[in-house]
């Protein structure tokens, strides 16, 4: 399997309106054992105890707001989604396409096992805890993706952003079936509502894959950075920022600048340029 160096790097800040922060992210490198090298998540709920081989794995994960304990649902879904994601990937070697579902599958199945694991934990209602997660699992050249609620995935390629995923709300799946036209849900006020997401009413994750070239940049945000700052300076900061922590700051403080008024995080992975 060839490798391709990856500048990557994790940032999240609570943001100018909220008194704590529900997101919690994670950027890891999977080899011999899992290296954590950066994440939110308290170093106790994640150990030393993965086994995996050549791979890169990057989440973002937004406690839903209105509901208690979101910052405990974000931080028990990344943990079972690293735990899972490490046990799958002992066919990372030579994979073909069964493997690729079977990885897929797993990763899905990851979702549904903390969503489990919550409802056990805290019941099933609207008043508990719940979460979004935006995962990427890069194979060089294939990332693999799993995604649950309205945090994000883009790249950025040649200069043009492309969102990869698509947001999980109420307003979004009333324009996808044709109930209701883009302006109809800009004017609603349960647009924004979410339709899926691990630990609510409601689960249904988005499973794909893409595969990425040198010099592409991954984003994966919560929403606090969209809300905020829109795709063409997110596509204009990408292609400027000199590394990936450089490029987390600015995209951080920019969202800041406009309000912050939510939690806000960002992964950012950077493939080298081509030789």
């Amino acid at each position: 399997m060839t490798t391709q160096p990856i500048d990557a790097f994790g940032l999240t800040d609570m943001g100018r309106e909220r008194t704590g922060n529900e997101d919690n992210f994670l950027v890891a490198t999977m080899r011999k054992s899992v290296e954590i090298d950066h994440t939110s998540v308290a170093a106790g709920m994640l150990g030393d105890r993965f086994r995996a081989s050549g791979a890169h794995l990057f989440a973002v994960a937004d406690g839903v707001g209105g509901r208690p304990g979101g910052e405990l649902a974000s931080e028990a879904t990344v943990e079972v989604l690293l735990r899972s994601a490490a046990e799958a990937a002992g066919c990372f070697h030579n994979m073909d396409v069964e493997q690729e579902h079977e990885l897929l599958g797993r990763l899905e199945q990851a979702t549904h096992d903390a969503h489990l694991r919550l409802i056990a934990d805290h019941g099933d209602s609207d008043k508990a805890p719940a979460t979004t997660l935006t995962l990427a699992m890069l194979v060089w050249p294939r990332a693999y993706l799993v995604h649950v609620g309205d945090s994000r995935a883009y790249y950025l390629r040649r200069g043009r952003l492309q969102q990869i995923t698509r947001d999980q709300t109420i307003g979004e799946f009333m324009v996808n079936v044709g109930a209701w036209t883009e302006a109809q849900a800009a004017r609603s006020s349960t647009a924004m509502a979410l339709s899926s997401s691990i630990g609510g009413s409601e689960l249904a994750p988005s499973v794909g894959l893409i595969d990425l070239e040198p010099g592409d940049v991954l984003l994966l945000c919560t929403d606090g950075l969209t809300k905020h700052v829109p795709d063409p300076e997110i596509a204009e900061v990408l292609g400027r920022a000199g590394s990936a922590s450089v490029g987390c700051r600015e995209l951080v403080d920019r969202a800041l600048a406009a309000g912050g008024s939510d939690n806000v995080t960002v992964v950012i992975a950077r493939m080298a340029p081509p030789a």
